[in-house]
């Protein structure tokens, strides 16, 4: 193997074989079907790429893109189906929660354990031993079985024991992610240290901002394959395309543009309706149709931070309805409102609407929220008597998803620009 190359994947697939019954394996393992009693998954197809000494590479993907598979396949954890991967060093992997670690056994127990498996004696891990404690910092909890640890304190000695025997190439899988931010901070801060040292990191992560920040590489997975690998600005603008579904060549975007539908009536069959959503109001007037669009003019609940998108929601009356108001809110997932706006504080009046009339009604905003997971509702209401009534209300009723590189505090980013001098 070539010396300038810490891991080489050359055309690895992953098939798993799913089986119907648990019977139809064991006739399977003992050859007692001429039939194909399964059907065939993969986890990967035909995946190659390089990993260069001293690079740091991210692996980005939605789930059930094979990240986590091909991570286990370098590690040794999973055989491939076919295909190879070369290795040249010594590799500490942090895989997922509890890989390694033998929960009967205290912290320090399994210090020792990790320790030993990886080749170390005794001895090199009585020299490192106060390092990797000083870094966990999880306390006399070292002493205690692994099974009575949080999952936070899980990761701080993981990590630290990972992160502390002197690894050639460092392999993470998005385990740092159940950790506190303090403790995030650190093992980001012990990464720049890695790479000035020269040593390989390899890992997988939904943070596209720690993409973005700490690696010299990033490579997209989807359905098994790799579609995209280039800078880490690159790959981020095709995973977001990806997400919303946008991932095709721009004689196609231009022909879905063309084909978009107008006004049709079946916006909402485009998004996953919250089963759990609540529904009330008197129908005087009712909302018939929503849709959120993205930059491209595109229906979808994916929308990329930073980007402009609309909100549109149609109404129509049953009746005879003065001034009816349309509104929407955006909320976290614990309920929290986020944001949200309607026609009377936008000083839009729909005026008088009489039964069968549908008016359309669009909000243009740029989206500053931070990523993550959040839940929309719609409203149609009349301000009266100092109070709304509520003709009818969508509440909770989509998800929307918000892809961000950058994360700030809280829930809105102020977009700040620095200036030093």
């Amino acid at each position: 193997m070539d010396n300038d190359y810490a891991i080489r994947v050359k055309n690895v697939t992953k098939i798993y074989k799913l089986f119907e019954k648990n019977t139809d394996r064991i006739k399977e393992s003992l050859g007692l079907s001429r039939k194909k009693l399964y059907r065939e998954h993969y986890a990967l197809r035909n995946l190659s790429f390089d990993v260069h000494r001293g690079e740091a590479v991210g692996i980005i993907g939605v789930n059930g893109a094979g990240k986590s598979t091909i991570l286990k396949i370098i590690t040794g954890v999973l055989n491939p189906t076919e295909g190879e991967v070369e290795i040249n060093g010594r590799i500490s992997a942090l895989l997922e929660l509890g890989a390694g670690f033998n929960m009967e056994y205290t912290g320090i127990q399994n210090v020792y354990l990790n320790g030993t498996m990886i080749g170390f004696t005794k001895e090199e891990i009585d020299a490192k031993l106060k390092d990797i404690l000083e870094f966990a910092d999880i306390g006399d909890f070292v002493y205690q079985p692994c099974k009575t640890y949080s999952s936070g304190m899980f990761v701080r000695l993981a990590f630290a024991v990972a992160i502390n025997i002197d690894p050639e190439i460092l392999i993470v899988d998005e385990a740092l992610s159940v950790g506190d931010v303090f403790f995030q901070t650190k093992c980001f801060r012990k990464f720049e240290e890695f790479r000035k040292n020269g040593k390989t990191i390899l890992f997988v992560s939904h943070d596209l901002s720690s993409i973005r920040k700490y690696c010299d590489k990033a490579i997209l997975l989807a359905h098994g394959e790799k579609v995209g690998e280039g800078t880490p600005a690159e790959v981020i603008d095709m995973y977001k395309r990806v997400l919303v579904g946008q991932f095709e060549d721009d004689d196609e975007k231009a022909q879905s543009a063309a084909a978009a539908p107008a006004v049709t009536g079946e916006w909402k069959k485009n998004y996953v309706i919250n089963p759990s959503f609540d529904e009330y109001g008197d129908r005087d007037a009712e909302i018939v149709d929503f849709a959120i669009v993205d930059s491209r003019g595109k229906y979808t609940s994916v929308l990329a931070k930073g980007d402009d998108f609309q909100i549109k929601i149609r109404i129509r009356a049953n009746r005879t309805v003065e001034e009816p108001i349309v509104a929407y809110t955006i909320k976290t997932l614990k309920g929290t409102d986020i944001t949200g706006t309607n026609t009377m504080f936008e000083k839009y009046s729909l005026g008088t609407m009489n039964p069968g009339d549908e008016k359309t009604v669009t909000f243009t905003q740029k989206l500053d929220i931070q990523g993550g997971q959040y839940l929309m509702s719609f409203g149609c209401t009349r301000y009266e008597n100092n109070d709304f009534k509520v003709f009818h209300r969508l509440y909770d009723i989509i998800n929307l998803s918000i892809v961000s590189e950058k994360n700030t505090v809280g829930y809105y980013d102020m977009n700040s620009v620095i200036e030093v001098k």
